[in-house]
């Protein structure tokens, strides 16, 4: 198998890694990235297969080691149902679910509404600002504060300490990250414990007294795993939904988009091929567990794989003239939200905060324009804006 010799924090390649991509496609399928030590899977039928594949999956076969100074942060990683394959994954994802329903969801549309309506309304029309703090950094924070009933005045603190967690997982990670991370998991858990035991005493409408009454019903989730869970929810639903916000008006304002693809009718296809064409995750990982053949190319067992997210979604084969943005397309399914039993559990959310968004800020801003060069943030495996400069 040929190697893929890609830095990936290489200047050109965190501003346009497509290119790469294509190219790297174009020689072979699947590769040995020396970089990060996996086999790199760049086709969107074989992610997809990889992704589905229970013979592939988040739990390495045997535990791996970590310095001790990350203990704080490895601690709430062993509760997460993003790391862990069933039973336990089982358990902790159907307990989610029963809160987070389709229903619920439904209900948070006219409050997104508002809360859209609010924070553009207060942004300036004759100076330039910065759309990704002033509108797609605080949309999903308070969305998700809201869900699980943590007040929004803690919203600041929650996105201080969610940013430095996922720093773990950027190809930039050093020792000074690792340390900041570890100190946000000690303080983000200790509040959580905290807040847990206040709602056990005052239950409320919300997310977290929810997985408390079924832990309490006999679930069994016990506190850790609450607490894993709630950090993992903020995590994940805010840092994807803001780069996915800011990626896609900064396409759509380049491509100059015109208006009838962000009416009710068309909104979810141009959704769509935002989450396609430029989506916030690049790289999702699995461990294969058994010798496994997949299009010709073969996996072994103990093989960690990357799947590569943003190169699938612009597969030739399957999307036409997949490197252009066609809000037109039809819909079909990317992976951006990941696959199998690891699919996304807050993609509803996240396509509910990106349809609603969307169309509110050009009604606000219909004749929005960039006001400087964006420049993406050395944040891979993430891919997002720095900042978007706008001005109306």
């Amino acid at each position: 198998m040929i190697d893929w010799h890609q830095n990936p924090t290489d200047p050109a390649f965190v501003q346009n890694p497509y290119p790469s991509y294509r190219a790297a496609k174009d020689t072979a399928a699947v590769q040995n990235w020396p970089a990060y030590g996996m086999k790199a899977v760049f086709s969107h039928p074989i992610a997809t297969a990889v992704l589905r594949d229970r013979r592939f999956g988040r739990e390495p076969l045997e535990p791996i080691q970590h310095a001790p100074h990350l203990d704080p942060f490895y601690a709430i990683e062993a509760h997460s149902m993003l790391e862990l394959e069933p039973p336990r994954h089982k358990r902790l994802r159907g307990l989610v679910l029963r809160a987070f329903t389709s229903r619920r969801i439904k209900e948070l549309g006219p409050e997104i509404a508002t809360l859209c309506d609010d924070l553009l309304g207060a942004l300036p029309k004759d100076a330039p600002f910065d759309l990704i703090e002033a509108y797609a950094t605080p949309i999903p924070i308070i969305v998700i504060c809201r869900l699980l009933g943590v007040p929004e005045a803690m919203a600041p603190q929650l996105l201080g300490w969610s940013n430095d967690m996922v720093a773990m997982y950027q190809a930039r990670r050093d020792r000074a990250l690792e340390d900041r991370a570890v100190r946000a998991s000690i303080e983000f858990s200790d509040f959580l414990r905290s807040y847990v035991r206040e709602k056990r005493s005052n239950p409320a409408d919300d997310l977290i007294t929810q997985l408390i009454t079924a832990e309490e019903d006999g679930e069994k989730l016990s506190t850790d795993e609450l607490i894993t869970t709630c950090i993992l929810l903020l995590n994940a639903g805010h840092e994807a939904t803001v780069h996915t916000l800011g990626n896609g008006i900064k396409t759509l304002i380049e491509e100059k988009v015109k208006p009838q693809y962000f009416e009710a009718e068309a909104i979810e296809r141009t959704v769509e091929e935002i989450i396609r064409f430029d989506p916030p995750l690049h790289v999702f990982t699995r461990y294969c567990y058994e010798t496994v053949d997949v299009n010709g190319f073969t996996f072994e067992r103990g093989d960690e794989v990357a799947v590569m997210l943003g190169a699938a979604n612009r597969d030739e084969n399957v999307w036409e003239n997949a490197q252009h943005f066609d809000p037109a397309r039809p819909i079909k399914t990317n992976t951006s939200f990941g696959g199998g039993i690891h699919f996304c559990v807050g993609a509803p959310l996240a396509r509910l905060e990106l349809q609603i968004a969307i169309p509110k800020l050009f009604q606000h801003f219909p004749n929005l324009k960039i006001a400087e060069p964006p420049k993406y943030a050395n944040l891979y495996h993430f891919h997002g804006l720095e900042r978007l400069m706008v001005k109306a």
